[in-house]
């Protein structure tokens, strides 16, 4: 159990806010296109390319990105569930994460992603900032930034993983049933 962070309808509102921060940004959603981190980044960033084309009405198309294959400090994997079925080169991308933390999974991303193309520029867009970075990446769009110890953790469910939507934040003091 954990203390909740944010409920479906505040990250609803957070999304809807970050969708007209990234558009306000971009001066529109002309040459965007956004590509979400599996796993749980990916659900966040399709929902912040549906927000930005209902807003824009025109199309910003969404994409996965496995980025495993990348990872300097997970084991070795060969295969790649990446899925963007649209040219990058030249294009605003939108780079979506449900969390940052030590920053190490949107290096291997940003690795990643330049297998498919070279983009104009790379933009990074999260749910939730928890800081602790041990690289020197920060987001250029966040939801909220939450003061955690580097003990705790973030647990982001959306409904397509977990069948509802929420953001918990879980002690990682054995002593602290949860937080206030």
């Amino acid at each position: 159990m954990g203390y909740v962070l944010l409920d479906s309808e505040a990250m609803r509102r957070t999304l809807g806010r970050m969708a007209h921060e990234v558009l306000d940004a971009n001066r529109g959603a002309e040459h965007l296109v956004v590509v979400g981190v599996m796993r749980r980044g990916y659900p966040v960033a399709k929902r912040l390319a549906f927000l930005m084309t209902q807003s824009e009405g025109i199309t910003v198309p969404c994409g996965k990105l496995d980025a495993r294959a990348s990872r300097d400090d997970k084991p070795e994997v060969t295969s790649d569930q990446s899925e963007i079925p649209f040219q990058i080169t030249g294009k605003r991308v939108i780079v979506v994460d449900e969390v940052i933390f030590t920053g190490r999974t949107i290096r291997a991303s940003l690795d990643a992603l330049l297998r498919f193309g070279r983009p104009e520029s790379v933009q990074l867009a999260v749910l939730i900032d928890r800081g602790h970075r041990e690289l020197p990446i920060q987001p250029d769009y966040v939801g909220r930034v939450i003061t955690t110890e580097k003990s705790d953790r973030i647990e982001v469910k959306v409904k397509e993983f977990d069948g509802e939507d929420s953001v918990l934040l879980i002690s990682g003091d054995p002593s602290e049933a949860a937080r206030p």
